[in-house]
């Protein structure tokens, strides 16, 4: 298949689209500098320089593809609609990147024993109600085998290009910073996770056999962040992790991160996912930091 991914010199995009190529897939790459042209062609991507902005740009690949997989934000909405535009009525799948903070509360490091699946309701926060619309708008796409995958914590490796997922590198950025690895509050918020790897074969599947109006929460295991934060502690040499003020926080990552991304809750479980035929490898964001901090040499 001709695929157009948008993002793909990120750390989702570039995963998949890696894959798409050693898959035997033709793929064309959305990229925003020719130092990143350079990073997608070397793992057989042909680089489309251009931002989500070019929406004329994002019309054009869309039509002439056999598929589509949006990487690259879960939020821009203008983006999202020259993609359905350019594919309505024509029968093709379009893969939309959501993410489970849609379900995410203010807890800022408390914990909650909400879990939520695919037929669960969704009560969003007031900053993630235009995600959930936008989620909504891309399944109801007409003549669109259209898909939404919903991941959680992303944790591992890059796979491709070189790039970093969104939450543990800030966290692992602050511990070598400051010399402390710091949670928010009492950090008992726990994020379901899941591993690049797993993420980058359940899109594969998805662009192979998922209905359209697909909403998959993708997952993979569970932890607290005050328990991957201090995975991140002891494996730096830091001691214990230690707790982190809200205001501090958002001082640091800015409101969106802090609250969101760093300080909720975000239980899912991935029940459509699993009907595909979609079998994760992997279920532990602190064995990964483990491994992934060690010292070079240690056992």
């Amino acid at each position: 298949m001709k695929v157009f991914v948008t993002g793909a010199s990120g750390f989702i995009g570039g995963a998949v689209a890696t894959r798409l190529v050693q898959a035997g897939h033709e793929v064309r790459g959305l990229v925003r500098s020719a130092a990143k042209a350079d990073a997608v062609r070397a793992f057989g991507i042909a680089p489309v320089s251009g931002t989500l902005d070019d929406h004329a740009l994002l019309a054009r690949e869309a039509a002439a593809a056999d598929a589509v997989i949006n990487a690259a934000s879960s939020d821009d909405r203008g983006a999202a609609d020259a993609l359905i535009g350019a594919l309505a009525g024509s029968g093709k799948v379009l893969i939309h990147t959501s993410g489970t903070s849609i379900v995410g509360d203010e807890a800022m490091g408390e914990p909650s024993d909400a879990v939520f699946d695919e037929a669960a309701p969704l009560a969003p926060e007031p900053d993630k109600v235009a995600r959930v619309a936008l989620d909504r708008a891309v399944r109801d796409a007409p003549g669109i085998r259209s898909i939404v995958l919903c991941n959680s914590l992303i944790y591992g490796d890059p796979i491709g290009p070189d790039a970093a997922s969104v939450q543990l590198p800030r966290l692992i950025a602050q511990a070598r910073e400051t010399g402390v690895a710091r949670h928010i509050g009492r950090g008992l918020n726990r994020w379901s996770t899941v591993h690049i790897a797993d993420v980058a074969d359940l899109y594969l599947l998805a662009l192979e056999k998922a209905p359209a109006g697909t909403f998959a929460y993708v997952e993979s295991g569970e932890s607290a962040f005050r328990d991957m934060v201090q995975a991140i502690g002891e494996t730096l040499g830091l001691g214990d992790a230690q707790p982190m003020d809200g205001e501090a926080a958002v001082a640091r990552w800015g409101r969106e991160m802090a609250v969101f991304g760093l300080g909720s809750n975000s239980r899912v479980r991935g029940h459509r996912a699993r009907a595909l035929g979609w079998a994760p490898k992997h279920d532990s964001a602190e064995a990964w930091i483990r491994a992934a901090l060690a010292p070079a040499g240690a056992a």
